[in-house]
């Protein structure tokens, strides 16, 4: 879900769960679900991100979105790594935490979807289908573009 504000800006929220086994900075992204994206990999994962409520804090709505999309706690202290505005004009604002999770755990949300395009048909679809952890490295491969300088972010705040 995305929020349209007054402005005619689309804004979401979202984490980014990192973890350092033996000292390498891992972080997990999402891969969404759906036929769209069924067979894209490399600049399909994302950080578990979401719209934000009208009035709805934008910190509080990414906990929530993270929740919704992967059914994994989210907990403080919360790196703030800033907002990125993607090639489509969505701004994501972000922020970090420590954590560990199974991601072959992941839970996510149904959505609908209307596939194929202009047909009028209709699927459910959970807004994640995966999620795994990746190194730095592998995930600048993996994630949105746009997002790459949440990565940089976070690895400069815990430089």
């Amino acid at each position: 879900m995305t929020t349209t504000r007054a402005s005619g800006a689309k804004e979401s929220a979202g984490l980014l769960m990192f973890r350092r086994p033996g000292g390498t900075i891992e972080v997990l992204l999402a891969h969404p679900g759906g036929p769209f994206w069924a067979s894209r990999d490399a600049g399909a994962w994302t950080i578990p991100k979401g719209g934000m409520n009208p009035g709805e804090d934008p910190l509080d709505a990414a906990i929530r979105e993270f929740k919704e999309e992967t059914g994994f706690d989210a907990c403080a202290p919360f790196i703030p790594l800033g907002s990125i505005v993607q090639r489509g004009g969505k701004t994501v604002h972000a922020w970090a935490f420590k954590g560990n999770c199974d991601p072959s755990a992941l839970v996510s949300v149904q959505t609908s979807t209307e596939w194929p395009p202009r047909s009028g048909r209709r699927l459910t679809i959970p807004e994640i289908d995966r999620a795994r952890f990746f190194t730095l490295d592998e995930a600048r491969r993996a994630i949105n573009a746009g997002q790459m300088p949440l990565l940089d972010r976070l690895k400069e705040a815990l430089d």
